[in-house]
């Protein structure tokens, strides 16, 4: 415990101190070779814990552990690996204040959004349990009738996951549950800035009953040298990744040397998209879920609000109200709607970003200035008027900052939508059904809201096309990304 802990309410303190501060590799808590890792609360900027920093070493300690529990674990019957992942997430509903508050400590969201990331990211281990034992195949005779094809499927083998700091429940119960499901053992690498929240949920794992080897943890300021070699070891089969694209596309060429099944969910600039027979309403209540959850830091927030030119000051006026609304501070305190951006270069990228946009001939509407005092915050901010060409409406903002455009007509807010390289998700609001339907089909993005801010679940297959990424996370889809097909034929006697 650092002294940091003193500035902190008492069952802060507490829940702090329980959370491991090591590796976790081959079911046992160990410290790593390097200097340990400061975690800060962003918030107040003050450092509230520090854990173990793995080198390259410990990382193929953790990959050794993963390998040698891999058969075993693939030969486990899939429904004892299903009960294994429904006792986890009973454990997690019983813990989910503690969960809760420890995201809120570390990341910065405020505590409602917190417990709702706890329902969000317990509703994958209860779906891959139900999962688990429905990995199905096919039998019947060939088309010539000269034998009997039989097509089953298999473990693709140890996985290595990278997770992310925005959502750090949720995308490793996205990861590490269908992963366990297919009969695949995993190293985790959670982002060094928020760690705390994935050392307690293995925690809960081996609570759970999960095998020692299983599930193995490494957290690291090292990461491009600690996951080098993971990646190059011949005995890795599989790579899944959730950030930047610039990122991924550095892991995707390492994955090829080989040839790992991958699975990348990269960045996103979704496009908003408001027609002129919209319930302006509901158009409202879903950019605010679409842009200011998460405060914004989020691959499926909405980045490009695209309203059509009749309807622009109205939406932009009304939106402009409820952001007024919002109240910043400390996610714990209540009646907190926009708590800290996750660091002070967050902060700075996203000031850049709305000072140029302004440079450029927007308008700011609200907000646009940090406020004073510690912690990294950042005000909600609405801008109108944004300029074709801003870095605003190319780039991914990953804060609470909303950038309007219009358009004339439906060609051109296609035309406008699709214009980037990304495609994750879209936001389309309009009453119109056909309309409706021609915007499922012309806009590029992996998935899309019709008249909703708010798409994500696990029963549904996340992910994007284009510079977005490749596979799905989720729904029926997300199993398979775990497992690999082998066809048999036995020939006719």
């Amino acid at each position: 415990m650092t002294a940091a802990l003193a500035t902190l309410a008492p069952h802060e303190a507490e829940l702090l101190a329980r959370v491991p501060d090591g590796l976790y590799i081959d079911g046992t808590w160990q410290q790593g070779a390097g200097e340990q890792i400061a975690v800060s609360d962003p918030a107040t900027g003050e450092v509230i814990k520090h854990i173990a920093n793995a080198d390259a070493a410990d990382g193929m300690r953790a990959l050794d552990a993963a390998v040698a529990a891999a058969d075993s674990w693939a030969a486990t019957a899939p429904r004892v690996r299903a009960e294994i992942l429904r006792r986890a997430f009973d454990l997690l509903q019983e813990r989910k204040n503690d969960f809760a508050l420890l995201m809120t400590i570390e990341m910065g969201k405020p505590l409602s959004e917190a417990l709702g990331e706890v329902n969000y990211g317990g509703e994958f281990l209860r779906w891959f349990s139900e999962e688990a034992v429905r990995i199905s195949g096919r039998y019947g005779s060939n088309p010539e009738g000269t034998g009997t094809m039989v097509v089953s499927q298999r473990p693709v083998g140890p996985c290595f996951l990278i997770t992310p700091w925005n959502f750090p429940l949720a995308m490793a119960t996205r990861k590490i549950a269908p992963a366990l499901a297919a009969g695949c053992t995993v190293v985790v690498k959670p982002a060094e800035l928020t760690p705390l929240t994935t050392l307690l949920f293995v925690q809960l794992l081996e609570d759970a009953g999960v095998p020692a080897g299983v599930v193995n943890v490494i957290t690291t300021s090292t990461s491009s040298a600690v996951s080098g070699p993971i990646i190059a070891d011949p005995r890795l089969r599989k790579l899944s990744f959730t950030g930047s694209t610039a990122v991924g596309q550095k892991l995707i060429a390492q994955a090829a040397q080989g040839v790992l099944r991958t699975s990348m969910e990269l960045g996103g600039n979704a496009p908003f998209v408001v027609f002129e027979d919209a319930d302006l309403d509901k158009a409202v209540e879903g950019a605010m879920l679409a842009k200011f959850r998460n405060i914004g830091q989020a691959c499926t927030a909405a980045n490009r609000f695209i309203v059509h030119e009749s309807v622009a000051a109205e939406f932009t006026a009304r939106l402009a109200e409820r952001v007024r609304g919002l109240s910043i501070g400390r996610g714990t305190e209540a009646g907190v709607t926009i708590g800290p951006l996750v660091s002070e270069n967050a902060v700075e990228s996203t000031a850049a970003l709305v000072q140029d946009a302004i440079e450029r001939g927007a308008e700011l509407v609200v907000g646009g200035r940090r406020p004073e005092g510690p912690g990294s915050f950042f005000e909600p901010t609405v801008l109108s008027g944004v300029q074709a060409g801003s870095d605003i409406l190319r780039n991914e903002i990953f804060g609470p900052v909303v950038g309007i455009v219009t358009f004339g007509d439906e060609a051109e807010a296609v035309r406008i939508a699709n214009d980037t390289e990304y495609g994750l998700v879209s936001y389309v609001f309009t009453q119109d059904v056909a309309r409706g339907h021609r915007m499922i089909e012309k806009l590029d993005t992996g998935m899309m809201g019709l008249n909703t801010g708010l798409v994500s679940n696990a029963a549904a297959p996340f992910g994007g096309v284009k510079q977005s990424g490749l596979g799905r996370e989720g729904g029926l889809e997300g199993i398979h990304e775990y497992l690999s097909t082998k066809y048999t034929l036995i020939p006719a006697s």
